[in-house]
């Protein structure tokens, strides 16, 4: 996939999160490249940054090189019975309203409920056990 992204942060290997359009992109020429292809709220990581580069007013040295980019995998805690490598999945958060150390491995940033995802490697068991006494184990999803 082919966007645009500021020009002092265009680096292979930056995982990003698409947070919407500003209001300025409604009417700009490259809307199209830029924000459209993008899905708000997901992860994304930087594959090839090109040499092309176009002007950008909203970008700290109002310039944007275009940049190859993917959706980017995403470490996660999931039950431990369906911590399966290369198995697909479907996302559903665990009923807990616990703000504990794990809590943002269980709830991701990128992912929503429902979300279809293959478990790309299980990593196994946490460091800490869950407080609410589920059984988990850490996986990279890719969805």
């Amino acid at each position: 996939m082919i966007t645009l992204i500021g020009k002092k942060i265009a680096k292979k290997g930056l995982v990003f999160m698409h947070c919407g359009a500003a209001p300025e992109c409604e009417e700009c020429r490259f809307k199209g490249t830029c924000v459209d292809s993008l899905e708000e709220g997901r992860l994304y990581i930087i594959r090839n940054v090109k040499d092309a580069e176009q002007k950008c007013q909203l970008h700290e040295g109002q310039k944007v090189k275009v940049v190859e980019v993917d959706k980017a995998n995403i470490k996660a805690l999931v039950d431990s019975k369906r911590a399966f490598e290369g198995s697909m999945i479907s996302i559903k958060s665990p009923e807990c309203e616990e703000t504990c150390e794990m809590h943002e491995m269980c709830f991701p940033e990128g992912l929503y409920d429902g979300d279809k995802c293959k478990i790309v490697k299980t990593l196994g068991r946490p460091s800490k056990k869950c407080t609410r006494g589920y059984d988990l184990n850490t996986v990279i999803l890719k969805y």
